[in-house]
C-alpha cells in the first residue's frame, strides 16, 4: 500500500510532513511489512467502537485510540486489540490510565 493511500485510509490529508512521519513509524515498527494489512484491518474493525489507528505525535509508533461512548463498547474495543495482538503476534503497549495503545511491531 502506498504511503499516501494509507494516510487517507487512516483519515489524514497527506502532506510531506505526514509521509515523513509515516516512514519513520514504518522503520521503527518491527516486522512492519508483515503486519501492515492487519493494522489497517484493525482500524476498520474499531470504527464501530469509536476507536481508530493513528500516527503518534510523541513516539514513532502507530497508536490505537479508543474513544468509546459506553463501557461496553470500550471493553469490546479492548478485546479486539487483545485479539489482534495475540492472533497476529503483534506487540502492543497500553498506556497507563489512558485508552491508548502503541503498536510496537511483530514479535515471534
Amino acid at each position: 500500500m502506498q504511503d499516501e493511500a494509507m494516510l487517507i485510509q487512516l483519515g489524514y490529508a497527506p502532506n510531506e510532513a505526514l509521509v515523513k512521519q509515516l516512514k519513520e513509524i514504518q522503520e521503527n515498527t518491527s516486522g512492519y511489512e508483515k503486519i501492515q494489512k492487519h493494522i489497517m484491518d484493525l482500524n476498520d474493525h474499531l470504527k464501530v467502537n469509536n476507536g481508530y489507528v493513528a500516527l503518534s505525535n510523541s513516539k514513532n509508533y502507530f497508536k490505537i485510540k479508543i474513544e468509546a461512548v459506553t463501557p461496553e463498547l470500550a471493553e469490546e474495543a479492548h478485546e479486539k486489540v487483545q485479539h489482534f495482538s495475540e492472533k497476529f503476534k503483534i506487540k502492543v503497549e497500553k498506556l497507563p490510565k489512558k485508552e491508548t495503545y502503541y503498536i510496537l511491531g511483530y514479535h515471534h
